[in-house]
């Protein structure tokens, strides 16, 4: 008789991991290496404070406030380049372009200048620079210096919207934990609340780190990854509470064992969802990056791509190990697992007894085995005896 373990076939072949991935049956052991992920997870969030606190955040002008001026990248001497307007910029005021790009494509693009606060005689010296070094092209197909636009945008703005969006958060945060605390129960919405707040501060330290710059589009785009989360979070919880109905009952598995193999069975079913949640998010990406340049949309596609990535690892290695010991600091939790594990033990102690009580010398011993063997195999042989025996007779009562 071949003993098998959950990672290998019955010929004894270790199977591949997306053999495992595929079939589920719990070979991925996410919640009994628990300390394992809360160590990653709390150096991940540590260091994300810790960039959030001492290097801040890249807040775009909606934010901080300050001067943008826009002109075409048609110039009279050809296209022109991001770094050619920042050295007319430098060179009119004496200090530079706090960020130049290119947005658009084709005769459409423009070249973005964009700086701190600009008094109407500094704005009107860049224009004249502009038109003077660059000659960028306006809708009469000439050289125009009215071509080139200014508007200053006040830090108010960027605050209110920041104002806006926490109270959004607070209330969706208030009304996920509800709806968790009704729908499951209580430590599920606090496993899967504090699996939330990781997924925020994560991102947002992600964008502190990197130095991906802030603005309103991004805020906006924080708060749609949070649903997403949740949603894979909620489908895990349910089998979960599906694989562990009347456990209390029962002494086959523990409540760690049965959340562990409920993550194995909808592991495949959160990779592909991430997936395919990343594939038009990157659309979006190079949609809003390569053809039309840096704007709302690649601001929008960079927060959902980090928010998926970090949605999908917390949801899987995270969420469902809290609701394992936030489970298990129930009494009637760990009496059932208490009854588990005294089972196993007696039945590896009479394992091990039936295993010194027989003596391969023994030929008696040996000849009982051989028996019991043989009377197994003419029992299992029988019903195929008796079907060829009567294969081709006829039915009912038999001719003397």
């Amino acid at each position: 008789m071949t003993v098998v373990d959950d990672n290998t076939t019955t010929a004894g072949k270790r199977e591949s991991i997306f053999r495992r991935l595929y079939v589920g049956t719990g070979a991925f052991d996410v919640v009994g290496k628990r300390k394992r992920w809360y160590i990653f997870f709390g150096a991940l969030v540590l260091v994300c404070i810790a960039s959030m606190g001492i290097k801040g955040f890249n807040f775009g002008i909606d934010f901080e406030g300050g001067t943008q001026i826009q002109l075409p990248a048609n110039g009279k001497n050809g296209q022109i380049t991001e770094q050619q307007a920042k050295d007319v910029f430098s060179e009119a005021l004496g200090r530079p372009a706090d960020e130049a790009q290119k947005v658009g494509s084709g005769a459409s693009s423009t070249i973005q200048l964009r700086s701190d606060t600009l008094d109407a005689a500094e704005v009107a010296k860049i224009k004249e620079a502009l038109f003077r070094d660059l000659g960028p092209i306006g809708s009469n197909g000439q050289p125009s210096v009215q071509a080139i636009s200014d508007s200053a945008v006040s830090a108010s703005w960027g605050g209110e919207i920041s104002r806006q969006a926490l109270i959004a958060l607070g209330v969706f945060l208030l009304a996920v934990t509800l709806f968790l605390a009704l729908y499951f129960d209580t430590r599920m919405a606090a496993a899967a609340l504090i699996s939330l707040l990781h997924d925020i501060v994560v991102t947002a330290g992600v964008y502190s780190l990197i130095g991906f710059e802030v603005t309103p589009a991004t805020v906006i785009g924080l708060l749609t990854i949070l649903g997403f989360s949740l949603y894979d979070t909620v489908v895990v919880f349910d089998k979960v509470r599906e694989n562990t109905r009347g456990l209390l009952g029962l002494t086959r598995r523990t409540f760690g064992e049965a959340a562990n193999l409920a993550l194995n069975q909808t592991l495949m079913r959160s990779f592909n969802t991430a997936l395919i949640a990343m594939l038009p998010i990157l659309g979006l990406l190079v949609v809003g990056y390569i053809l039309l340049g840096s704007g709302t949309l690649q601001d929008l596609a960079l927060v959902q791509l980090t928010g998926t990535l970090v949605g999908v690892l917390s949801s899987v290695a995270l969420a469902t190990p809290l609701l394992v010991d936030l489970k298990m600091r129930d009494p009637k939790f760990r009496q059932q697992a208490d009854r588990v594990a005294a089972r196993r033990a007696n039945q590896a102690r009479k394992a091990a007894e039936r295993d010194d009580d027989f003596d391969p010398n023994d030929e008696d011993a040996l000849a009982a085995e051989l028996r019991k063997e043989k009377a197994y195999a003419a029992a299992a042989s029988v019903p195929a005896r008796n079907q060829k025996a009567h294969k081709g007779r006829p039915s009912g009562k038999r001719k003397r």
